[in-house]
């Protein structure tokens, strides 16, 4: 039996928003079971039905394998622990599940207030609507600090919705693409393929200088590169060990759980290896760990 555990509404939007082969992972049969007893927060998943919170019997939909799903979130109104009205059908699923089933924090309110641009009345999607829903960059800082590719950088509508001011732009080239937005927002273009000979160590000082300028006056920032899974997670990793003083592991862990696909290249893990470093004045860190 699993267990029950609250989650932040960044955590739901970041599993709302996760991509796999281009395509995002609500399109996936066994992604995703999101179940409440209000309006529909999101509308994001075919995989989404209600509850009724009144005592009794649950009643699944016929294609629903709790079993099988990957994540299993529960949300009604307001809900602030695992007491609330959204316990007693995560106790259920819990019995199920063969993973955590979480209860959203705060509830449908707490989480369209954060992000209004997610909330829809459509809850049935067909498969080529899953597969082409529009995929927000992920949170690593809840609403300050996000990480993403390069369409999603060049795309307005997904700066004004997640009130981005300022981005760090990674690319072999170093110059921004057409589509990007120039004067409207700070920019910080690095010049850098995605090789393990590239020297990503020495502009860490200058990108982390630049997002903590830009967070210290009230602007969100958001990191890309073109798969958004190397470049851009060993620099969100990076500024998490400056901006927090993490280890290497503690900081690889965080954007791991953003983003399960992030993956820098073996020659800048051994650069966030000399980070810590240089953070830390010593190495704190076993980078032989498999889930480096």
């Amino acid at each position: 039996m699993a267990a029950v555990r609250l989650c932040e509404p960044s955590e739901l939007y970041n599993l709302l928003n996760q991509r796999r082969g281009g395509v995002s992972r609500l399109a996936e049969v066994n992604y995703l079971y999101l179940i409440g007893n209000s309006a529909p927060s999101t509308g994001c998943t075919g995989r989404c039905s209600r509850f009724d919170s009144s005592p009794g019997t649950l009643l699944l939909p016929e294609w629903v394998e709790v079993d099988s799903m990957q994540q299993v979130v529960v949300y009604d109104s307001s809900s602030s622990s695992v007491q609330d009205g959204a316990a007693l059908c995560a106790r259920v699923l819990e019995k199920m599940s063969l993973n955590p089933v979480l209860i959203l924090r705060g509830g449908f309110q707490r989480f369209s207030a954060m992000y209004t641009f997610l909330r829809t009345e459509k809850i049935l999607y067909t498969m080529t609507e899953l597969e082409n829903l529009k995929v927000y960059p992920v949170e690593v800082i809840p609403g300050l600090l996000y990480m993403g590719d390069l369409s999603q950088g060049r795309d307005g509508s997904v700066l004004r919705d997640l009130k981005v001011r300022a981005v760090v732009h990674i690319s072999q080239s170093g110059a921004p693409e057409s589509g990007f937005a120039h004067g409207t927002h700070a920019m910080l273009n690095i010049p850098l393929e995605d090789s393990v000979t590239s020297d990503l160590y020495s502009s860490f000082e200058k990108i982390c200088c630049f997002i903590e300028s830009n967070l210290d006056v009230g602007s969100r920032v958001l990191i890309v590169s073109r798969l958004g899974r190397s470049r851009c997670s060993a620099v969100a990793i990076a500024f998490l060990m400056h901006h927090f003083k993490y280890t290497l592991d503690e900081a690889w862990k965080s954007v791991l759980k953003c983003k399960p696909s992030m993956r820098p290249n073996s020659g800048f893990l051994q650069q966030l290896f000399n980070w810590e470093l240089h953070i830390k004045g010593t190495n704190l860190t076993d980078i032989s760990q498999p889930y480096f």
